[in-house]
């Protein structure tokens, strides 16, 4: 197991904050549920060429199953493998149910809810720092968030089972630039009703 005070980057984000980063190719990034119950939307870049970016139903479709776990291959829009997820003490990612915006809470949740935070203006305000825009979010991981599917194929989205100090941990199979909304989400079970912090790690290849 790596330990933290090996980590060449530390970072810690506040509850309903987002943040950005690179990780070099060979190089493993560890996030961190601190408290737990806390979802954390993520989308990677290409870092050379940001055009080329996570790929949800190409991702679904190499490993034939609907959630991300260990041996997941994040795969690209251009059927690249980005990372590979190499430790879950968690047991349950989707990346069905997307990332939670002001649109979506007003839909789901009523007018009232409009002004909420919501997870699409964290990602847009962190991809405006790399010179992207609102056409460059696409359909993201939710790591520790849990959402059944029955056998009808009917989603919901209920309680997380990340406990405090969770974590996932991916190898870059290139460079690529992190995206994370800490998901600021209080009108679903998703987060417990209460952001949390969350911590990013990042080691150098081995």
């Amino acid at each position: 197991m790596r330990q933290p005070a090996t980590a060449i980057q530390s970072h810690f984000i506040p509850a309903e904050a987002p943040w950005s980063g690179i990780v070099r190719k060979g190089q493993t990034i560890r996030i961190v549920d601190s408290e737990g119950q806390q979802a954390v939307d993520t989308i990677f870049y290409r870092a050379d060429d940001f055009a080329e970016r996570y790929s949800a139903q190409d991702t679904l479709r190499t490993q034939g199953s609907a959630y991300v776990g260990v041996g997941t291959k994040i795969v690209s829009s251009e059927g690249n493998t980005m990372l590979t997820v190499v430790a879950d003490t968690c047991g349950r990612h989707d990346t069905m149910a997307g990332a939670c915006s002001c649109e979506s809470n007003t839909v789901r949740f009523g007018h009232e809810t409009r002004y909420l935070h919501a997870c699409r203006d964290n990602f847009l305000l962190e991809v405006s720092k790399h010179g992207m825009s609102k056409r460059d979010i696409v359909p993201n991981i939710n790591f520790f968030m849990n959402v059944p599917i029955s056998p009808s194929g009917e989603m919901t989205i209920v309680d997380g089972l990340s406990k405090p100090g969770d974590y996932v941990e991916l190898v870059a199979e290139m460079d690529v630039l992190c995206v994370i909304s800490n998901c600021p989400q209080i009108n679903n079970p998703c987060n417990g009703f209460n952001p949390t912090p969350i911590q990013v790690l990042v080691w150098d290849a081995e």
